[in-house]
């Protein structure tokens, strides 16, 4: 379970990012509405559901939406997490958001995140406002009947706030140091 719930802040933080930067939730060309997600390489769930967060960020950038996904697994035990093969990923997914390493793992303690992929959706002053998965079916995308993520940004967009604010994440966990 997140330590973050509903109508929390969110937790800035300062991340090296695949693409050579440092990234911040507070940096000012991200968008306002920033959906953080907790993922990784080698989870075969995690990679079921890339290429549906490219579309998430195609479909709603320009409403606003900034993707900040992040590893936080061990890359000693886990070499296909490490900062360069997360790199390679980035480069052969083409990868439209930024993508960072939690090398310490503090950011997802923080969150209390426990899965790959797990998300973080916040509104525009910062509060959470939906936390679990992304939608109800990772194995075929057009089996999906419920687009959790999709339909909280949609409520925010419109200026409400999600009918449907937590669900159980699905996925590997993350592999603790």
């Amino acid at each position: 379970m997140s330590n973050l719930k509903l109508n929390d802040p969110y937790v800035n933080f300062l991340l090296p990012s695949t693409d050579g930067n440092e990234v911040s939730l507070d940096m000012t060309d991200l968008g306002e509405y920033k959906l953080v997600i907790f993922s990784c390489n080698h989870c075969p769930y995690a990679q079921a559901w890339e290429d549906r967060i490219i579309k998430i960020q195609e479909k709603y950038k320009s409403n606003g939406l900034s993707i900040l996904m992040i590893s936080s697994n061990d890359a000693l035990k886990y070499p296909e997490d490490s900062f360069p093969k997360m790199k390679e990923r980035h480069s052969e997914k083409g990868f439209n958001f930024h993508y960072l390493f939690d090398e310490s793992q503090e950011v997802a303690k923080m969150y209390g995140a426990e899965r790959t992929p797990e998300v973080f959706l916040f509104n525009e002053i910062g509060l959470l406002k939906y936390q679990g998965t992304i939608d109800d079916n990772y194995e075929n995308e057009s089996e999906v009947k419920k687009k959790y993520v999709e339909e909280a940004i949609e409520s925010l967009i419109s200026g409400k706030d999600p009918v449907i604010t937590q669900t159980d994440a699905v996925g590997c966990t993350i592999k603790w140091i």
